[in-house]
């Protein structure tokens, strides 16, 4: 009797504790509805892509940084400022954000140093659009400076801001190494996931303005922004 009693009583128990991981469950995903809702609202009134690229990447940092604070048990991160491995990885871009890039080059680099990053974009541009699979490249970046920290840093791309790794070793292996078909370097997911429904929502609000909406590699799409005359696109 006793025992059956003990079985009753676990049962119960866990079954309570089911119940709630399920309700809880649910409301990670909302998060993730809201956070998608609250993108697609706010990219609607940005008056060009540019300022829409600056938006979505603002409502990004914030919702990674609630999570690092509010949702225990985040993974850590070995990432640090001169640690460059994942800089010699091919980046994609969506619409709107060279275009915040450029205008942040304009203002923030002498007409030497653009001069200088335009022959290093034309360089990596022609050798991503020649490749047969750019996403296999090993490329150091164009805005990579010398001291190996970005020198665009807080323009950044929100798939530069998605990654991130636990293990340097691990990126040094993957980047400079020999590795199998398929093997990259783990995510943290949520923080990944918050990125890239700020790329979604960055293709969606140029769709929906009769734009072109495909992302680009970031050498050829910040090439193209910088020589391309200012408008409100």
């Amino acid at each position: 009797m006793l025992a059956q009693q003990a079985i009753a009583y676990m049962a119960a128990n866990i079954t309570e504790v089911g119940t709630l991981m399920r309700s809880l469950s649910s409301r990670y995903e909302e998060i993730f509805t809201n956070l998608r809702s609250a993108l697609g609202v706010t990219l609607e009134q940005s008056e060009t892509m540019a300022g829409a690229a600056r938006d979505a990447t603002a409502i990004a940092d914030a919702a990674a940084a609630s999570f690092r604070e509010s949702v225990p048990n985040q993974p850590g991160t070995a990432c640090t400022s001169g640690c460059s491995a994942c800089c010699h990885l091919y980046v994609q871009v969506p619409p709107g954000v060279a275009a915040a890039m450029a205008d942040y080059i304009e203002t923030r680099f002498t007409p030497d140093e653009r001069d200088a990053l335009h022959d290093k974009l034309t360089v990596a541009a022609a050798a991503a659009n020649a490749a047969e699979d750019p996403a296999q490249l090993r490329l150091r970046c164009p805005l990579l400076g010398d001291d190996d920290r970005c020198s665009v840093y807080d323009v950044r791309p929100l798939t530069c801001r998605a990654f991130t790794s636990k293990s340097v070793a691990r990126c040094h292996q993957v980047v400079f190494g020999v590795e199998p078909a398929g093997a990259g370097v783990e995510q943290n997911p949520a923080h990944f996931r918050i990125h890239m429904e700020a790329t979604f929502a960055l293709e969606q609000a140029a769709k929906s303005r009769g734009l072109p909406h495909q992302q680009k590699g970031l050498a050829q799409a910040l090439l193209d922004e910088m020589q391309a005359p200012k408008s409100n696109a």
